[in-house]
């Protein structure tokens, strides 16, 4: 299953470039991952092209109202769709700073959150990385999950 993480414009911020990075070089290892940054802009526009460069792709937007979810119940979701066997694809979709629209979160597969917290867009980016990574050492049994 291939994972493609969409986002609105690219890190400014040198600790997001770096995370980015950094996680993204981890991520090699465990199959097919690929980062798409799409132009940033308003609301409505950047939702009208997450969801037309996701569009057949399994949907998960990443929104603060979205259901919160711990990292094994994560795992348990990557494992599901996987066995699913109609899934070849899972987007992760990141927003513009004033996040995503109603009809965005309507058409999506699922929402969810990666923390109640607002987070800055950069940020967000670098957390998802990470957890992908995690999720990915914790259903190998690797030890970076503890």
């Amino acid at each position: 299953m291939r994972i493609r993480i969409l986002v609105a414009g690219k890190p400014a911020l040198a600790y997001a470039k770096t995370g980015v990075a950094e996680y993204l070089k981890r991520l090699t290892r465990y199959g097919n991952h690929e980062l798409i940054h799409l132009k940033a802009g308003d609301s409505d526009s950047v939702s009208q092209a997450l969801l037309e460069r996701s569009e057949g792709s399994y949907r998960i937007a990443l929104d603060e109202r979205g259901k919160n979810l711990g990292t094994a119940s994560w795992a348990q979701c990557f494992e599901k769709l996987e066995l699913r066997g109609d899934i070849k694809a899972v987007s992760f979709l990141i927003g513009a700073s004033d996040g995503h629209t109603q009809a965005l979160r309507d058409q999506a597969d699922e929402v969810w959150c990666l923390s109640k917290l607002t987070l800055q867009h950069e940020l967000a980016l670098v957390v998802l990385l990470e957890q992908i990574y995690r999720v990915a050492t914790l259903r190998k049994g690797e030890p970076y999950h503890r």
